[in-house]
């Protein structure tokens, strides 16, 4: 049966060459990446077997190792892996939990994941092949460590079509994958700060240290142990490594066993009363379509994960600048500006997201002004909610309340002037964008300059419209505070011109260009 599921996966793999030419070509690449990958980093572990210093060579092993396992198991949870020999496609067979556990578990081996780990993995015992001991060590922690991998890989991938079996469930998973991205983004900040001259290696053996003792590093510090002459925990070592591979395989049996009769899970269907924002919106064209947009930003995965990402750009932006020595008085002042600036450059390509539905705008001869003051008002309320809460809570913060007309000045100028360059480049500009339906980290359908050259001049269009009040706000810290105000006047006044020109040129661009956006449409 073994070599059934073998030659089955073997066939699943010579598939993926019969697609179209160019799909070929990119697997190819993809592939040669990463055997290419392979075979530098086992050049660089051959290397290393002649290194004097065993502890660094072991420290950085352990660290490596133990990135490599949290991703095999990571990756299929956040991004998804098609799981074309999942437990419940054998469930008719009339196979017993664990022989199909085990032919499972034996078909992980076929794959480039699995080529890759073993090159590296072989790499490793070179390394510390220092003597017959070391060797054997080696030998038998690198073969824990590579089933540890690819029995990880299986349990998780099973997990992931088990529990991420609906469209939402992996748009949430997804984003859950982003936040942790950028959770572990203030440490990736402070390790490229460290010096790594003077307190690396310290800073090296620390992590080591915790890791090599956990399921995670233990394996990858079998060997380097033995060689450095502490054979006790090196021998205990392996045992938690031999242990941990031992509850991965039952946890395994159990989760197959449980496929086998558990069915998919189905999205539940929502019941819904009433016309919902219909029903609270005006009897308009405004209205109808504010109504419509109001229901995108809560149900349409491409709107609402946006809206939950703007709020966690500025600690890719607050993080560095404090690790780099900016005065702590000054980058509270930085979160909701910001932020202002990315809600109202959202909206730059909105029509682009009706896709076809975009000919009841054309075909109903709805005004102009209407759709672009109906599709704004959603990320108005939020940006207004911003603001105010924002605005007050940097400037209790900062205990200076001085400082609040600046805030309000500066972040509406931001948001205002973006959601009116917006209005019109979404009219004049739209390029193609994820269809609806389609996962929100989905790449669109084609792309082309024309899609950064918008983003940037949308952006920069709403950062130069907000430079008076920037510059007022400026003066109100280093030389008057009495500047702040003119800050307020200046960022509330600009913006909401702008946002009206906005709304009005957009308007008429998009009466004119009826035709010619539904057929971008129609071609994306």
């Amino acid at each position: 049966m073994v070599a059934q599921f073998l030659r089955l996966k073997l066939q699943l793999l010579a598939n993926i060459f019969r697609r179209s030419p160019w799909q070929v070509v990119g697997i190819v690449l993809g592939l040669a990446y990463g055997l290419g990958l392979a075979v530098l980093l086992f050049g660089a572990l051959v290397g290393l077997r002649f290194a004097d210093d065993v502890q660094l060579v072991r420290d950085g092993i352990v660290v490596a190792g133990s990135l490599a396992v949290v991703g095999f198991v990571l990756v299929p949870l956040v991004f998804g892996v098609d799981d074309t020999l999942g437990p419940r496609r054998f469930a008719l067979f009339g196979i017993g939990d664990r022989p199909l556990a085990f032919a499972l578990a034996v078909t992980a081996l076929v794959g480039i994941p699995a080529l890759v780990l073993a090159i590296i993995l072989i790499g490793t015992v070179i390394t510390w092949s220092r003597g017959f001991g070391e060797t054997v060590l080696a030998i038998l922690a690198g073969a824990f460590a590579f089933g540890t991998c690819l029995l990880l890989a299986r349990v998780s991938t099973s997990l992931a079509s088990l529990l991420l079996a609906t469209r939402r469930a992996r748009e949430i998973s997804g984003v859950v994958g982003l936040v942790l991205i950028v959770m572990l983004s203030p440490v990736i900040v402070v390790l490229a700060s460290i010096d790594w001259a003077r307190q690396g290696v310290r800073v090296l053996e620390q992590i080591a240290g915790v890791l090599s003792w956990t399921p995670l590093g233990a394996a990858f510090a079998v060997p380097g142990d033995a060689a450095s002459g502490a054979w006790l925990p090196a021998i205990v070592k392996l045992l938690i490594a031999a242990a941990t591979l031992w509850l991965i395989w039952l946890a395994w049996v159990r989760l197959v066993a449980r496929m086998l009769v558990t069915p998919g899970r189905e999205a539940a269907a929502k019941a819904y009363r009433g016309l919902g924002w219909f029903d609270r919106t005006p009897g308009t064209a405004s209205g109808a379509i504010m109504a419509r947009s109001l229901t995108y930003w809560f149900r349409d995965a491409r709107y609402w994960v946006s809206f939950i990402m703007v709020p966690l750009v500025p600690v890719f932006v607050v993080v560095p600048l404090a690790i780099a020595g900016v005065p702590g008085d000054y980058l509270p002042l930085i979160p909701v500006p910001l932020i202002c600036l990315f809600l109202g450059w959202s909206l730059h390509n909105d029509t682009a997201y009706d896709s076809t539905a975009v000919w009841l705008h054309v075909a109903s001869g709805v005004r102009g002004a209407s759709d672009r003051l109906g599709r704004i008002v959603p990320v108005l309320i939020g940006g207004i909610v911003v603001i105010g809460l924002g605005s007050a809570v940097t400037a209790f913060v900062l205990d200076d309340w001085r400082v609040l007309p600046s805030l309000i000045g500066v972040s509406s100028a931001l948001l205002l002037s973006g959601l009116g360059v917006g209005a019109f480049s979404s009219a004049r500009f739209p390029y193609p964008a994820v269809r609806p339906g389609d996962s929100p980290f989905q790449q669109p359908q084609s792309t082309g300059a024309i899609t950064a050259l918008v983003q940037s001049i949308t952006m920069i269009g709403a950062g130069i419209f907000a430079l008076p009040a920037l510059w007022f706000g400026y003066l109100g810290l280093f030389v008057d505070p009495s500047w702040h105000l003119a800050s307020l006047a200046a960022g509330t006044g600009l913006g909401v011109i702008v946002l009206i020109a906005g709304i009005l040129l957009g308007g008429l661009v998009f009466q004119r260009r009826g035709p010619e956006i539904l057929a971008a449409a129609v071609r994306a």
